[in-house]
């Protein structure tokens, strides 16, 4: 039973006080959206914020397969470093992104900071079913205009990955890889992934 001064849920309101400290959208700084604290993956675009949905469980699954795939590909040879996300990414000043997966070579050491790191050598995103335009679409016009030279396009609706390669300054699809097949890297010989492997884990409910 609520109390007589306590607003049901469909009442309920932000508390806009709190609200109000914050920079409204579009007038948003860098250091102010550095500063910000929280389990969400929030995005910063000149200004603005966006707030991305939170990942579904068979989402951070195909994530976490790929991660582990990659991580022990790269980790055994001493390339470099592999995180997911949360891990803001500067794809240019004024333009951070938070990738699924993200690969910085060891020679790009210095473009590893605290807080954000400055580029990619390579990205990875599994396709949201909210947002799919953002991921076939927008993400590969920006990551291609950051200068990333691989990004990786997991879409467990086609059961696809596609892998794509910087030339000059648009990607070109290295391959589109499906079940039966292994998905290559252009950026990193003989790292290899089996699609069909990747995608059972979205059949086996063993949580």
């Amino acid at each position: 039973m609520y109390a007589a001064n306590t607003p049901t849920q469909a009442e309920a309101e932000p508390t806009w006080e709190i609200a109000k400290l914050f920079p409204a959208q579009g007038h948003w700084d860098e250091d102010e959206y550095l500063a910000l604290e929280t389990n969400h993956l929030i995005e910063y675009s000149h200004g603005n914020l966006d707030v991305l949905a939170m990942p579904t469980w068979s989402h951070q699954r195909l994530v976490v397969t790929l991660f582990q795939l990659l991580f022990h590909f790269v980790s055994t040879r001493g390339l470099g470093e592999v995180l997911p996300a949360p891990l803001r990414v500067q794809l240019w000043p004024g333009k951070y992104s938070e990738p699924d997966i993200v690969f910085m070579l060891d020679e790009h050491a210095d473009r590893k900071g605290e807080r954000y790191w400055r580029g990619a050598d390579l990205v990875m995103e599994v396709v949201s079913p909210d947002d799919r335009r953002r991921d076939l679409v927008t993400k590969r016009r920006e990551y291609a205009q950051a200068g990333i030279p691989e990004y990786w396009i997991i879409d467990p609706v086609e059961r696809r990955i596609t892998v794509l390669t910087l030339r000059g300054e648009q990607y070109e699809i290295h391959g589109a890889f499906e079940a039966g097949q292994q998905a290559t890297s252009v950026l990193l010989d003989e790292f290899t992934v089996d699609v069909a492997a990747v995608f059972s884990r979205l059949d086996h409910d063993d949580r």
